[in-house]
């Protein structure tokens, strides 16, 4: 009944000066929408980025060539397709293997142009990728060898060349050839945050070393595996460096002139840096939340000072020390809610918006709501005691003397 009682009249004293308790609700709301937004969006682009990951298939290995020392300089190591073929005949847990070289270049069909990347590759790469055709048809293995110039657009490419016409066997120039196209691939649902997906021209590899990038037969730019399954992965690997090391002549001790990595690398890459990003993001909030908590003591400290000849009447009535202190503590704790509640409520929509903006699928986190809500009390007790037990230390005599 008192702690009611006193409840009420803190209300009723924020309300009377409502000017400066919205003000102050502004600090601790600005604070804790912050952190509610950052909370959801980090979680959000770490989902997006994992579904990207998924999307380029669990158990994918890249092999790309990496620099190394020789002769007192750094050289890069080369990879080609009879490397590929040794992996194949050699690797167990490796269940297909595809070569791939891109570059950026111009399409153009008619009057209409576009810049994208060309990339030759063999057939196991759309399934490695799980890229799909959605029209048209997939090339001929008789195409790979024979060169074909036959080409499949990205969902991108087909719409800014040729809208809502269907391309399926009109003509797309690239450098001096032109292309047949022969199909068009699925658009993807997520982008890739390195490459746009769907902003590409697939073509035969030998193609592409004779009529884009002249190249030496049989060499390429990176080798994607596809192990026998998620588990087999790491034996994978190791059977990939052993049958590499060996066709490259490497020494015992020797560091290797090609780089592999999988999946898993690039999530554990991704969740590394998402967590430091999360928790900057974070520690920058919270120096606004503790300026937020600044701005409460300040304000109960100038409410003190104001209320002091009051404070003094009510103790020569016989109110007594503890209840001046929890008066004041609650009026503290009460900001701090407040904005506490409307800072949450505004995180929830910023996020949304965001999400909305940049079509990411953006949850609340309950958890964090939870504890963006006792932070903002906590707020309130650590920064409304000391101008609570100064209320409460006044003395009677002299609080009454003050005009």
């Amino acid at each position: 009944m008192e702690l009611g009682a006193t409840l009420r009249v803190s209300v009723r004293v924020l309300w009377r000066n409502r000017t400066r308790s919205i003000l102050t609700v502004l600090g601790i709301l600005i604070g804790i929408s912050s952190v509610v937004m950052v909370t959801a969006l980090s979680s959000a682009a770490s989902s997006q980025i994992g579904g990207q990951l998924d999307s380029m298939g669990t158990n994918t290995v890249y092999v790309n060539p990496a620099q190394v020392q020789q002769s007192g300089r750094r050289t890069s190591g080369r990879l080609n397709e009879g490397d590929l073929r040794a992996i194949l005949a050699g690797s167990v847990s490796v269940a297909a293997g595809a070569p791939f070289l891109s570059s950026t270049a111009a399409v153009s069909h008619g009057e209409l142009s576009t810049s994208s990347m060309v990339a030759g590759t063999t057939i196991p790469y759309f399934k490695i990728r799980r890229f799909e055709v959605v029209k048209g048809e997939m090339w001929q293995e008789a195409d790979e060898r024979l060169k074909s110039r036959v080409c499949i657009l990205g969902g991108k490419v087909a719409e800014r060349l040729f809208g809502s016409q269907d391309p399926i066997g009109q003509t797309v120039r690239i450098g001096r050839f032109p292309f047949r196209i022969i199909g068009v691939l699925k658009t993807k649902t997520n982008v890739n945050f390195l490459s746009d997906e769907d902003n590409r021209v697939m073509m035969p590899i030998g193609t592409y070393r004779g009529r884009i990038v002249p190249s030496p037969p049989g060499r390429t730019d990176l080798l994607l595996l596809s192990a026998s399954a998620p588990d087999t992965t790491p034996r994978a690997v190791a059977q990939v460096t052993d049958i590499l090391r060996s066709r490259h002549r490497i020494a015992p001790g020797a560091e290797n002139d090609f780089r592999i990595a999988t999946q898993s690398d690039f999530r554990r890459v991704e969740e590394m840096i998402f967590s430091v990003l999360s928790a900057l993001l974070l520690a920058v909030a919270s120096v606004s939340l503790f300026v937020g908590g600044v701005g409460v003591m300040n304000i109960m400290l100038v409410s003190v000072s104001e209320r002091t000849r009051e404070i003094g009447i009510r103790m020569s009535v016989g109110a007594r020390a503890n209840e001046i202190q929890t008066q004041f503590l609650l009026e503290a704790i009460v900001l701090s809610c407040v904005g506490g509640i409307l800072g949450s409520l505004f995180g929830i929509g910023g996020a949304l918006a965001l999400g909305f903006v940049l079509d990411w699928a953006v949850v609340p986190n309950v958890p964090a709501l939870a504890l963006a809500l006792l932070v903002s009390s906590l707020v309130g007790i650590v920064f409304g005691l000391f101008p609570a037990r100064r209320a409460a230390n006044l003395d009677p005599i002299e609080a009454l003397r003050v005009d």
